[in-house]
């Protein structure tokens, strides 16, 4: 029987992880289907539950779920336990673990794809939901020089700072604040461009050789990787690759086979911008 798989949130007809996966299943001749769930807004659990219930495997779980998705599993592994927020979930006999490859997708598309350096680098991250709180564990693992969390609500990054604060040099601040400070890594890990805005950077944000990486992806450059080139970013690239990366951890953990995302991640990229054309 094919095992059946989703990725679940709300948007979610954007989503790419379907053709993703199916490209993974078919690399590695594992019997897999995979669908968009559409969950309402104040319904993920209700949508969730009634597709494990159905026989559903595991899922990917997308904006805004990824914290509900933490408090709804009965087992969580440690990373998403650190984060308090997770994007994959598996159900075997009756119970629902929890897991987070977000954080290891965005180091791995960083290092391994991108060539990024972030040890002993100063890394800004953007926002203060449950995306920023999925990677800024891995991000602190690479051991940077700090790292500074901003948010326009400026008391939802202390809480992220306070929180993560055993894992190293972190700050919280709003984005006036920034003001006169410089990084090497700029992280957008809100919302903002999926609505067509960008945060307020102040001048001066990005140093020499610096990167913006948003984690939003798409056929054409999102509106901070427009505002981070002309603020004097060097490099500048959406999250096609993080979210290529976690869907393979995701993949081997519910089918114990690592997927070769190199060719996945070419194929999409290639068919993304033919649709930009």
């Amino acid at each position: 029987m094919t095992d059946r798989y989703a990725v679940i949130g709300n948007p979610i007809a954007h989503s790419r992880s379907p053709a993703i996966h199916a490209a993974f299943a078919r690399q590695t001749g594992q019997d897999i289907d995979y669908s968009r769930l559409l969950a309402p807004l104040d319904g993920f659990p209700a949508t969730a539950l009634t597709f494990f219930g159905e026989g559903g495997r595991g899922a990917n779980v997308t904006v805004p779920f990824k914290e509900a998705a933490f408090r709804l599993a009965t087992h969580a592994t440690a990373r998403a336990t650190l984060a308090e927020a997770a994007n994959t979930l598996s159900f075997s006999g009756g119970e629902l673990l929890a897991d987070n490859t977000d954080g290891p997708g965005l180091v791995r598309d960083l290092v391994h794809n991108l060539g990024a350096q972030l040890q002993r680098k100063r890394i800004l991250l953007m926002g203060a939901g449950g995306a920023a709180r999925g990677v800024l564990p891995a991000l602190m693992a690479e051991d940077p020089l700090y790292l500074v969390v901003a948010n326009r609500t400026a008391s939802r990054a202390e809480t992220l700072r306070d929180h993560f604060r055993p894992l190293g040099i972190i700050e919280a601040s709003d984005y006036a604040d920034l003001r006169g400070l410089k990084f090497d890594l700029v992280i957008n890990a809100t919302s903002a461009s999926l609505a067509g805005e960008v945060p307020p950077l102040p001048p001066g944000l990005f140093a020499a050789g610096s990167l913006a990486y948003d984690m939003v992806y798409g056929a054409a450059p999102t509106p901070f990787m427009l505002a981070a080139r002309e603020a004097g970013a060097s490099r500048w690239i959406d999250g096609l690759g993080m979210l290529v990366e976690q869907a393979a951890l995701s993949f081997a953990l519910w089918r114990d086979v690592r997927p070769d995302t190199a060719p996945v991640l070419a194929a999409l990229r290639t068919e993304l911008t033919h649709t930009q054309a």
